[in-house]
């Protein structure tokens, strides 16, 4: 439920004792979820992009494996990095698509936990309003999608982002396709504002851990390749701001690139289900860690000095690990 900020505070504290879980909304601010972390001050989640099938092409066996590394992790919840349901999102918030490939699929105890998505070009085909609205929540309750919107889990903020509206080809070269712009009076206006708030979020938060997460790719090597109006617009925004990872889908593979002009990390985890073996675009390969172009997931974990992450493919196996440090008390 949605509550005004300034009388949350009794309601908040009652929803996170009771569910782990309170929406706050603040005037002229993205919309923000307060998720608290474990006892001891960490935190777990797994990634997943570019999925929802009915389960083919090896979903079901990536939501086992989440199953299983869900629980050895006690994830917190499951970041969605958009493109949620195949070929065209939902057709209407009653569309079956949801629970056959969603509520069907991912069915392992330790997946039953907050679920948190944006929406991906491939769900702007369908009826992007459907994906946004209550009803599902009331389907499945683990399901929470917005445009963008933040999560303060404490040790960590996570910032989700828009990112389809901000790519031209989805206005100016659709291929036959019809997207979903109802809610996007003004392109113009709906990016400015967009940027100016996830700016004004990012300077004002002071999380150990700053994530951004969006369905399209800043930098990849994969199919789609570098997402130039991100790096234009979004990148600059990121790196002055103390971003540690960006986190998407988009390109159906794993990846792990580093930026060379500051200490984010571009992470892909778009291989929820089918997959684009051996499409490897490669044109800027600067920073390039690791590429998987096979089915599989990617989990965090957090504390207030360290990240690690990983990649998982489609059997359950560590592809890639990278860890990140911080000092707990930085240096004045």
């Amino acid at each position: 439920m949605a509550i005004p900020y300034k009388n949350s505070r009794t309601l908040c504290f009652f929803l996170i004792l009771s569910f782990g879980l309170c929406l706050v909304i603040t005037s002229a601010e993205l919309e923000r979820f307060e998720h608290p972390t474990k006892e001891d001050g960490s935190l777990s989640f797994l990634v997943l992009g570019d999925w929802g099938r009915r389960g083919a092409f090896n979903q079901s066996q990536v939501a086992f494996q989440m199953g299983k590394i869900g629980e050895k992790l006690d994830i917190d919840f499951v970041v969605s990095t958009g493109d949620n349901f195949y070929d065209n999102g939902l057709a209407s918030e009653h569309d079956t698509a949801f629970e056959e490939s969603f509520t069907k699929i991912y069915t392992a105890k330790s997946l039953q936990k907050q679920w948190y998505s944006v929406l991906g070009n491939h769900d702007y085909r369908g009826d992007a309003e459907a994906q946004l609205s209550p009803l599902l929540r009331k389907i499945d309750s683990r399901w929470i999608c917005l445009r963008s919107f933040i999560v303060n889990a404490e040790l960590a903020e996570i910032f989700f982002v828009d990112t389809s509206p901000l790519v031209n080809k989805y206005f100016t070269n659709t291929e036959d396709h019809t997207y979903d712009w109802r809610g996007i009076t003004s392109r113009k206006d709906y990016i400015a504002t967009l940027l100016k708030d996830v700016e004004f979020a990012l300077k004002k938060s002071s999380a150990k851990w700053k994530i951004v997460v969006g369905h399209h790719a800043i930098r990849s090597v994969g199919h789609h390749g570098d997402t130039e109006e991100l790096i234009k617009q979004l990148l600059p925004i990121l790196q002055a701001n103390d971003v540690d990872f960006y986190m998407n889908g988009h390109d159906h593979c794993l990846e792990h690139i580093s930026d060379i002009e500051s200490p984010i990390q571009f992470l892909t985890s778009g291989a929820g289900s089918k997959a684009w073996r051996g499409d490897i675009k490669g044109l800027n390969k600067e920073g390039l860690n690791f590429f998987y172009d096979g089915q599989g997931f990617m989990s965090v974990q957090l504390n207030p000095t360290d990240a690690e992450i990983a990649f998982y493919d489609v059997f359950g196996k560590v592809l890639h690990r990278s860890h990140s440090s911080k000092q707990l008390h930085p240096s004045i």
